[in-house]
């Protein structure tokens, strides 16, 4: 429910200024109030420690195991190894995160009871209960040296699930009726998949041999131009609702993102290849800045959800348009 400051919507009534050239108004024209100034919808409850923190180790992980193949099939052996646990550590710590947004383990398991193909949630549930496993066989027998014909199945596995592990918390985010997160619905997983991309670039720079990180270098590079170009897209999209990428905690948190990714991605592509002290940096920054992406499109989200105007307004420029 909304109510006007000034009364009736319509037209104000106008009359001449004594004196003066042209209109002046009678009325003031009206603007948005929402209901006591309530929110029209309600803010997502999620912690954003818990699932920021989880889109953010699971876009680790997934583009990780796409590195760790890739590095395998290069005989980048070193850094296939290291991406193989990294990408084992980040799926189990972000099952941990939503587990603990849940509650309890048990609701993560009910979600498993029936598959949804309409559902990001259902989907999303089930495709980390393949990911999680291959991903941790792969990692096992890499460490171990057993079963490597079994390793290499596992690494392929995890590498063709590892892209939707990435990018599909893009989707789940735009699911929902959050302005920020719905109205970005086009460019939101493509945004992910290129932030999870530097993010396992800038772990491969810090885990891996310098004279293996050419290839991260590259993605490194290519996930920054990426993540800028759709970065501009979604807020050309979003107009107005843009504001709340840019405003508080969301837009330091997304400035502080792009600093350290160009940062990150430059100096890796400058001096990675020279320095094994400097592609560890550079890697850092990278991490540092995925990390605040993710941290950053929540706050964006949570400010959209919180200011009625984000919900009213865009729907009565959408309406208008239409008549």
């Amino acid at each position: 429910m909304t109510s006007s400051r000034s009364g009736s919507p319509q037209e104000p009534t106008r009359r001449r200024g004594k004196g003066r050239r042209g209109e002046q108004l009678m009325v003031p024209r009206a603007e948005f109030e929402s209901y006591y100034g309530r929110p029209v919808i309600k803010a997502p409850s999620w912690e954003a420690r818990d699932i920021a923190g989880y889109f953010f180790l699971g876009g680790l992980a997934g583009a990780g195991s796409v590195f760790a193949a890739g590095a395998q099939l290069t005989g980048r052996t070193t850094t296939a190894t290291a991406m193989k646990v990294s990408s084992l550590t980040a799926v189990s710590l972000s099952a941990v995160a939503l587990v603990h947004d849940l509650g309890r383990p048990s609701r993560f398991a009910n979600m498993l009871r029936v598959f949804k193909p309409t559902s990001p949630m259902s989907v999303g549930s089930w495709l980390l209960s393949v990911y999680g496993p291959a991903a941790g066989a792969a990692a096992m027998s890499a460490v171990t040296g057993r079963l490597p014909r079994a390793g290499a199945v596992a690494t392929g596995a995890a590498a063709l699930l590892g892209p939707a592990v990435a990018a599909y918390t893009g989707v789940l985010a735009a699911d929902t009726a959050v302005p920020a997160w719905h109205g970005a619905h086009r460019e939101l997983p493509y945004l992910f998949a290129a932030s999870a991309t530097a993010a396992a670039a800038g772990m491969a720079l810090v885990v891996g041999p310098s004279r293996e990180t050419g290839p991260a270098r590259c993605a490194a590079a290519l996930a920054g131009l990426a993540e800028t170009a759709v970065t501009r897209a979604a807020e050309h999209r979003l107009g107005m609702v843009a504001e709340t990428y840019r405003e508080g905690r969301a837009g330091t948190l997304l400035r502080a993102a792009r600093a350290l990714t160009v940062g990150g991605a430059l100096g890796g592509a400058l001096l990675g290849g020279r320095s094994r002290g400097a592609a560890a940096v550079c890697g850092l920054a990278l991490l540092g800045g995925s990390a605040c992406t993710r941290f950053g499109v929540f706050a964006a989200g949570i400010a959209s959800a919180r200011d009625p105007k984000y919900t009213v307004v865009p729907q009565r420029e959408r309406l208008g348009q239409k008549t």
